[in-house]
């Protein structure tokens, strides 16, 4: 795989597209132009890759849009060292921003062929999050709690594992939406059983499927 001068300056400018898009995080943009997304891609989107969409990655998925990534990312307010945990692995590319930026990432996939391909293939870009398969429902309360969670699919209902699973002051962001839009949300928790919900506009997911077998797997 090669990262050419050609690839880093079409980072750039990406970078500079999100930036004019409202997302204005200086770490948030550092991390998007320094993660190669071409190396996400099936070879037949690569010459796509630096374009703001979202394009398909097998087994019914997607590698969502920068922006989205970006917008996501930035509402969780990432301080370096923080504990993440990420439902709905992917390609890995969420997973790689937030390291970027200096998250501890925590990430789960409820497909086993995607998790498998992932797994294998992020160490060979130099990113080792710790990857589970399993049921993103559930959380990791093997690992919990964590600062932050994000939810990267579309899911009907905000799981209350989830909440349970921040600490106080943590926050969760996740579409929330039965349809084919979702409202983006970000959840603090204040204290034991009270949480603070903000709506933050409509976004696109593909749908956050509940699997119900449990395996995990610590890379």
């Amino acid at each position: 795989m090669i990262d050419s001068f050609k690839h880093k300056g079409l980072r750039k400018i990406l970078a500079d597209t999100i930036k004019e898009k409202g997302i204005l995080d200086a770490l948030v943009l550092k991390a998007i132009e320094t993660v190669p997304r071409h190396f996400f891609l099936d070879s037949s989107f690569i010459e796509f890759a630096y374009e703001d969409k979202a394009f398909p990655i097998g087994f019914g998925q997607t590698i969502s849009q920068p922006y989205t990534v970006a917008y996501q990312t930035q509402l969780l307010e990432i301080k370096k060292g923080d504990k993440v945990l990420e439902v709905g692995t992917g390609s890995g590319y969420q997973a790689c921003v937030l390291i970027e930026i200096g998250a501890k990432v925590y990430t789960i996939e409820r497909q086993k062929s995607l998790y498998t391909r992932t797994k294998a293939f992020l160490p060979t870009i130099g990113y080792k999050p710790k990857m589970f398969y399993g049921d993103g429902y559930k959380g990791l309360p093997a690992y919990a709690p964590f600062d932050k969670i994000i939810v990267t699919a579309g899911a009907p209902f905000i799981p209350e594992d989830l909440l349970n699973q921040l600490v106080t002051g943590g926050k969760l962001i996740i579409p929330v939406g039965s349809g084919d839009i979702q409202i983006m949300k970000s959840i603090i928790r204040i204290g034991t059983d009270d949480f603070e919900k903000k709506d933050h506009g409509t976004f696109r997911f593909v749908p956050l499927l509940k699997d119900r077998t449990i395996e995990e797997n610590l890379l």
